[in-house]
Order: structure tokens, then sequence, then C-alpha cells
């Protein structure tokens, strides 16, 4: 049984009442990475918020270690980030703060001059994209796309897309069955435990969440679908993405809808954040090709007084 003490921060498990409180906080920042995102927060492991000195703090647990991610919000950044220092002491972990921006590791360095060091996390760098890009595939960096887009194209010369809804959900998560199963068969030991609950999440929770998603069917079939929000005014943020493997351009097919459908419904959205590539070589390529138009490069700093750790 974990003993309190008056320098803990009292976090609470995330719920789905603290979207409506905390997301103002989020609106406000110029940008931040994807893991800011509530929807993130609320799908992906074990997570737990606070509020104070009109900041939202966070306690994460990432690959096993507890981390805190940098606080968002408005007023002294001094007064909160001792509250983190203190609270790690008190449980007697190291003090690793997560996804900063090199802004706010020179806000850190500033307040506790050689207190941190600086570790760039690449693994973790959000691709963001113009969504003009995506929906266009203008030029000739993006002919290959549209071959691929066109050899779909020809094979199902009458595909369609839905925005995910009640009616077609069924037949989104049988694909997605199936997508696991034939992912497994390649490789018995992949892991996907955390992003298959992490969906059903999604799916359970989706209007809650104000989730868009779309569906690209081949008749009836389902061939791929995305799912994202809009963790700020000008940017969506895509948390899922899957296509049946088999079928070349399906996720050409299914990435140049997404586009389109987003910057027809909402105007005001300029960039698609298509979130990182876990330092998967395979993943960052397919990403690397599409031209981000800026990467979110993120940051840990850990407290030098605990032993250097990441």
């Amino acid at each position: 049984m974990e003993i309190k003490n008056d320098k803990m921060i009292d976090f609470a498990p995330i719920s789905l009442e603290d979207r409506a409180f905390y997301e103002p906080y989020l609106a406000a920042e110029k940008e931040r990475g994807c893991e800011f995102s509530f929807v993130n927060l609320y799908l992906w492991g074990r997570q737990s918020l606070a509020y104070r000195s009109g900041h939202a703090l966070m306690f994460s647990q990432f690959n096993r270690r507890s981390v805190y991610p940098y606080p968002i919000g408005n007023g002294d950044k001094k007064d909160v980030l001792d509250l983190i220092i203190d609270d790690a002491k008190a449980r007697g972990i190291p003090c690793r703060i997560t996804g900063l921006l090199s802004s706010d590791c020179a806000v850190l360095e500033a307040l506790y001059p050689n207190r941190f060091r600086f570790h760039a996390d690449e693994d973790g760098f959000d691709y963001v994209y113009a969504i003009d890009d995506l929906a266009d595939l203008p030029g000739k960096k993006y002919h290959g796309k549209r071959n691929h887009l066109n050899r779909f194209a020809e094979a199902y010369p009458n595909y369609r897309v839905e925005p995910i809804e009640e009616s077609n959900l069924p037949r989104v998560k049988e694909m997605l069955s199936q997508w696991y199963q034939h992912r497994l068969e390649e490789s018995p030991y992949g892991d996907y435990h955390m992003e298959q609950a992490a969906l059903e999440r999604a799916f359970r929770d989706y209007d809650a969440l104000g989730m868009e998603g779309l569906v690209l069917l081949g008749g009836e079939d389902v061939l791929g679908f995305t799912i994202a929000s809009r963790p700020q005014e000008d940017t969506f943020d895509v948390h899922f993405e899957k296509a049946v493997s088999d079928v070349q351009g399906a996720y050409a097919a299914i990435n140049y809808e997404f586009a389109r459908y987003i910057r027809q419904k909402y105007p005001s959205v300029r960039y698609l954040n298509r979130e990182d590539d876990m330092g998967l070589e395979g993943l960052r390529k397919a990403k690397r090709s599409y031209h981000p138009h800026h990467m979110i490069e993120k940051f840990w700093a850990c407290l030098l007084e605990d032993g250097y750790d990441y």
C-alpha cells in the first residue's frame, strides 16, 4: 500500500469527464506532441491528471517507467515544476519530464541551471503534414503516391468512403480482427495488446471522445479505416490507420481520402499530425515518403541529482 505524504500531488486516473476541463489547456498551447491530446491520454496506458496553478499536470507510465509530461497551461512554470520535482522525491522515483519542445528545454534550464540533462526523443518526433499536400498529392515528389492511388482505383473503380458510424462499425471490427490475425501469423511474437485495448476503448467511447473516422469500402468489403481527433483548431491527430495489407494502394487511398474529407468538412484545418514512428524503420520510411511539412521535435529531461537515467 502506497503511503502518501504532503509532497505528493493528488493525481487522479483520467476519465471521460476530464475532457471538457483538460482540452482548453491544450487549445491554449501553440503546438504540442501527440501524447498531449486528450484522446491519447485516455486511450493509452496508465495516465493520471491533476490541476495546479493554472496548469494541467500529468503522471504517466511509459515503457515501465514513471514520467511527467511537461505541464501545460498558463502561469508560473516554476511553481508547477517544483511540485513535480517534489512529487518524484516523495514517491522515491527519478524525476523524468517528457514531451518537451526545445523552447521548454530552454525554460527548464533557465529555471534550474545545470540540474537537468536533456535527451532528444527522436523515435517520438511527430510527423506533421500540410493537409493540402495529402489531399492533392501535388508535384513530382508525390508521383509515386499518385501511381499507388491509380492502381488501387483501377482494381476498385467503384470504391467509396463513409464516415465511421454504428451501421458499419461491425464490419470495421471484423476487418481489424483479420488484420491482427494476419500480423500475428507473420510475427507470432508481435505485441499488439496495448493497441488492441486502445482501439476497443476508441470504438466504445467514440462519440464521447469527439472522434472522426472514415471507412474505405470496395463493394461491401472494408479495405481500410482511419480514426482521428482534433486537439487544436488547425490540426487533426490521426490516431489509427489500418488497411488490408494485400490490397495494393489501400493505405494510399485511405490516407488521401481522409485528408480530402477533413479539408472539406473543416476548412480551418491546415495540418494532419500522423504521430511518431516509434523507431520502426519501415514505419519511418513510410512516413518520410509523404514529405512532412515539419516535425515536432521532443525531448526528455532528467534531474541529474537522481542519476542519469532515461
